[in-house]
């Protein structure tokens, strides 16, 4: 397996979370990592943990992801890796959710990843290679109730995903989605309170699979893989 070591890795939604332990986990394998976020204040916090570099960006807005990409270009010299990673949620039955509510979730979970990959798949395409992973969900594979702006959004990346792997292969450049499962992450914790910590994963272990997915041979790639807690139940 190679490492990270020089390569230049962008994080979506990378202040806190599974994009916190993403960004640690490359910083660890020696990449330089851009810490993207809404936040900025939580993205230079981590940022100056890692050694790496703060971003905000609100994915959802086109002429901001082109100046983050623009400005990592600027600061770090090249782009090997994005990792679209931020996300939002409503718990709301489809009679109480929003037409606003809707369309931050499609533009956080689906829209942001389309500007941005978009984008980065110019700036690798000119570089000869480069990495997209798509974080996912079990929300992309089954239903529960309450969340149907959500599977939306996270069956909607997949797909995406998959279109991508299928056209940027000739190109040269990677792209994986990694379908996760619960994490004892601010996303659930905060909402669901009386939620068990205790049958949802590490972040840092579906980090490490992103990690793992990043340093796969450069003639292999692996367009999706999941990862999911021992005893969680949103996937059989």
């Amino acid at each position: 397996m190679k490492t990270l070591d020089g390569k230049v890795v962008f994080v979506t939604g990378g202040g806190r979370g599974l994009g916190a332990a993403i960004c640690r986990a490359c910083a660890q394998d020696g990449a330089r990592v851009a810490v993207a976020d809404l936040d900025l204040a939580r993205a230079q916090a981590l940022a100056a943990e890692v050694g790496g570099c703060a971003i905000r960006v609100d994915v959802g807005d086109e002429d901001q992801c082109e100046r983050a990409l623009a400005e990592t270009l600027e600061r770090l010299g090249r782009l090997d890796a994005l990792v679209n990673n931020a996300g939002v949620d409503y718990t709301l039955p489809l009679a109480e959710l929003s037409v606003e509510q809707w369309d931050r979730v499609i533009r956080t979970n689906l829209r942001g990843p389309f500007l941005l990959a978009k984008r980065a798949a110019g700036i690798m395409a000119r570089q000869g290679a480069g990495h997209i992973v798509n974080i996912a969900s079990t929300a992309a594979k089954r239903a529960w109730p309450n969340a149907s702006a959500y599977h939306a959004s996270k069956w909607g990346l997949l797909g995406f995903s998959h279109a991508l792997h299928a056209e940027l292969r000739p190109l040269g450049i990677k792209v994986s989605a990694v379908v996760a499962g619960g994490m004892r992450t601010p996303f659930l914790l905060d909402r669901f309170p009386d939620l068990d910590p205790g049958v949802l994963q590490d972040p840092a272990n579906v980090a490490a699979t992103v990690r793992f997915l990043l340093t796969m041979p450069e003639e292999s790639v692996i367009p999706e893989v999941m990862v999911i807690p021992m005893r969680e139940s949103s996937w059989p």
